[in-house]
């Protein structure tokens, strides 16, 4: 290691403990000892250019171990992106660009949220799939328009998750040999020695996975590092595993090498014991030395000449093959067209009773004819999910222009994976399983909402109908649980019709993701439904009536019980008003004078139908309503036997009813 490349590691080391120290909360050992090898990646390796962070032939860099925020926010203030040295000085501030863990869309140059760990390291087994499919698509024998590398760096939480185990395993299965992990090994996790929980040889686990395994004992040692990822970069069909010894809190005299580093500042008194361990000024705080300066910033200028360089081949692209282009710009352009997404083909479907899973599959193979970037699959459910592309191939490790994914019995990873998929640019993704197994990939879900990615979920089996599986497939709780989550939009459609217009909201929205909740069993197609739907609720019977007596409300499957109820009470005459109630949150989202439309704020006689949780129907059923929902677990039945059993009938609706009706 040379002058230069010394005081250039101890800047990041310095500039991440300094950070830590003034906002007197933080992570500060894994920059300490991780600085050596994210500084070699990126001097060395790392294609991206600071004056374009969403440069698309960009190399993608994930700190999966996203508690050590200040090692990439040194990098990124180092290299010149717009993260400036009073930024750095208010990391964990309110409103400030260096918020505790990474945040994309919130600081330039963050190519993902992490902070959960294994799920950065899964978004980059994502974000390598799309490089792959994007690269099948649209290099030419002359022009080679997307050739770039994911590097990860993770550290041992993230090896301990389930979900990182999930990801690796579907990348090695699917070669993805542009994806490079720079393992953070070190030993140390917050209880203290990994060995108290984690004895296992990572790298022989990844060697099983089909993973390139290579190990650097001294992670100081800038050469081999080098030589490591120079060897990772020429396995064209394995990802690559980099397991580097590094030593948590390098440079602390009495607290490298111990939990003691991992979480909390060094203190005033060891801060100053470590930079004079490594020969570094005490005064001032968040020194960078000119010369340090100058050098990243003289291998920033590389980046961008590389950037320069891709837009003339992009110039040249357009100019051999405008079809080509036109497409790249298509799959690229957030806002779909919307005749693509109105088309009359849709809406097609006979008189006969559909289940809205079937419907689902139906509308997804003809929008998937028009949206060519329209790529996704099932945690091994697809035929049970009905999301299979038919004549689309698999993307594969020989056929990376397949269509579905097959993610295996991989919930969580395909969550996270969905999520890499989007933050990559240029595929419109979507992810299948049962309603019940959405508890396995919530946490990605929570991420994908908060990102904003408009990843699309697809859950089938949506109720205690799914019948004789019994209450271990049965969702109760699941409905309200994904409700729960901020910016997730849930539709549950009540029948094709809906299915239709939940699908189109869900290729429109581009603020956020959508879970589709679907049922199992056949559904009538209502005459009624329609794109009035779009607005989350809407009427389907008693709309004349300026006051109803009483206001009938569900979604999915119990719209069609309440149609049915809504006859027996006009013919006692009692004056019904039927709601369909698809989406709460965008009927939440309507203005008050639509929803006092529907819901007239003088009706007090209110009753919600829903065959789950009643949690989030109070809103709508106030003080005086009811809710008909389900408080307990499922039973093992035929499903139309268990409806009956828990009260789903056109009888209890209609007594319920009418008890309200008396108060």
């Amino acid at each position: 290691m040379n002058a230069i490349e010394e005081k250039a590691i101890n800047t990041m080391r310095f500039l991440a403990v300094d950070a830590v120290e003034k906002a007197k909360s933080g992570h500060p050992g894994m920059p300490m000892g991780a600085a050596p090898m994210a500084y070699i990646l990126w001097r060395d390796f790392l294609k991206h250019s600071p004056t374009n962070p969403k440069w698309h032939d960009r190399d993608r860099f994930i700190l999966s171990a996203g508690h050590g925020s200040m090692l990439l926010y040194s990098l990124l203030h180092l290299y010149g992106y717009d993260i400036s040295l009073d930024d750095i000085k208010n990391f964990r501030q309110w409103g400030s660009k260096t918020p505790g863990h990474p945040e994309v869309h919130h600081t330039p140059g963050v190519e993902t949220t992490t902070g959960p760990l294994g799920q950065g390291f899964s978004n980059g087994v994502g974000m390598a799939m799309a490089e792959a499919i994007l690269a099948a698509h649209f290099n030419t024998e002359d022009i080679t328009l997307i050739d770039h590398f994911t590097y990860v760096i993770a550290g041992d939480g993230d090896m301990m998750e389930g979900i990182a185990s999930e990801a690796a395993s579907l990348a090695g299965h699917l070669q993805l040999g542009k994806l490079i992990c720079l393992y953070d090994d070190n030993k140390i996790s917050i209880d203290g020695s990994t060995e108290l929980a984690f004895g296992e040889d990572v790298g022989k686990r990844f060697e099983a996975y089909g993973w390139h395994v290579q190990k650097v004992e001294d992670g100081n040692d800038l050469g081999k590092i080098h030589e490591a990822i120079k060897m990772a970069k020429s396995k064209t069909h394995q990802p690559s595993l980099i397991r580097v010894r590094n030593q948590i809190g390098y440079g602390s005299p009495n607290k490298a090498g111990t939990a003691g580093v991992h979480g909390e500042p060094l203190g005033t008194e060891e801060l100053k014991l470590a930079k004079a361990y490594l020969h570094w000024p005490i005064e001032p705080a968040f020194y960078v030395p000119e010369d340090v300066r100058e050098h990243f910033l003289k291998q920033a200028e590389q980046g961008e000449k590389l950037e320069a360089a891709w837009q003339e081949k992009w110039e040249e692209y357009e100019e051999k093959y405008p079809d080509l282009a036109k497409k790249w710009k298509q799959w690229h352009q957030k806002k779909l067209d919307e005749e693509t997404l109105h088309m009359d083909d849709l809406w097609s479907f006979g008189d006969k009773p559909v289940a809205t899973r079937n419907a689902s599959g139906e509308v997804l193979n003809r929008l998937a004819g028009v949206i060519e970037n329209l790529i996704g699959g099932s945690a091994d459910l697809s035929p049970s999910n009905k999301t299979y592309l038919k004549g689309l191939g698999d993307f594969s490790a020989t056929n990376r222009v397949g269509r579905n994914i097959r993610f295996g019995v991989r919930e969580h990873a395909m969550g996270a994976i969905l999520n890499g998929l989007v933050l990559h640019g240029g595929i419109r993704p979507y992810g299948a399983t049962f309603l019940i197994f959405s508890d396995y990939l919530r946490p990605a879900i929570r991420l994908s909402a908060l990102m904003k990615l408009p990843v699309i979920y697809v859950f089938t089996h949506d109720s205690i109908s799914v019948g004789e599986d019994g209450p271990t497939h049965q969702p109760i709780e699941q409905l309200a649980a994904l409700r729960a989550i901020p910016d997730l939009t849930v539709i549950r459609p009540a029948d094709a019709k809906e299915t239709v217009s939940a699908w189109q909201q869900a290729l429109e929205n581009n603020e956020g993701p959508t879970a589709l909740i679907l049922s199992r069993q056949n559904l009538p197609v209502l005459e009624q439904t329609g794109s009035a739907c779009r607005k989350g609720g809407y009427i389907l019977k008693g709309e004349k009536e300026d006051k109803p007596d009483i206001l009938l409300m569900a979604s999915g499957s119990e719209v069609s019980l309440l149609i049915d109820a809504h006859g027996v009470l006009e013919n006692q005459g009692i004056h019904a008003r039927v709601i369909s109630m698809p989406s709460l949150e965008i009927f939440q989202q309507q203005e008050q004078a639509y929803i006092d439309q529907v819901l007239p704020p003088d009706v007090k006689a209110r009753l919600a139908v829903e065959a789950a949780l009643p949690m989030g129907w109070e809103r709508y059923v106030g003080d005086q309503g009811k809710v008909i929902g389900i408080n307990e677990f499922g039973a093992s039945a035929p499903g139309e036997l268990i409806m009956k059993k828990y009260g789903f009938t056109v009888e209890a609706v209609v007594e319920s009813a009418l008890g309200l009706l008396k108060k």
